[in-house]
């Protein structure tokens, strides 16, 4: 059974920092590219960044760019946003997500496109 489990959200202070983790079980993350997406409440969900299948290009939205950083451990099939500087407007659950149809040097960030999602992790920046 593919699964994927977000973790590491919590209660930060703006200007703090936070790192969420993406775990897989039931398949090998390196083979998907990776999404992490958001929804505040009464928003639509948002990509936030993502990690192609060969970990070479990754892609932020503008609004977190220069703030948060994606990464890949293959050995603990596990994919990290690592979220600096953060902003009250960065509240949200944060959702991880693997595609499985592109090419290894490719990663998008319309949820559309992918196939597996985590059931998130509740991000609050407040003072």
């Amino acid at each position: 059974q593919l699964q994927l489990v977000e973790s590491g959200g919590g209660l930060m202070q703006p200007g703090g920092s936070l790192r969420l983790s993406c775990a897989a079980s039931g398949f090998t993350l390196d083979y998907y590219a990776i999404g992490w997406f958001r929804q505040a409440p009464g928003k639509e969900r948002e990509g936030v960044s993502c990690l192609s299948r060969r970990g070479g290009s990754t892609k932020y939205a503008d609004s977190v760019k220069g703030r948060f950083t994606i990464s890949r451990d293959n050995a603990k099939n596990t994919v990290y946003l690592q979220m600096n500087s953060l902003k009250p407007e960065d509240t949200a659950v944060y959702y991880c997500a693997a595609d499985a149809g592109k090419l290894p040097s490719v990663c998008v960030l319309p949820k559309s496109e992918y196939d597996y999602w985590g059931q998130g992790t509740q991000v609050t920046v407040s003072s």
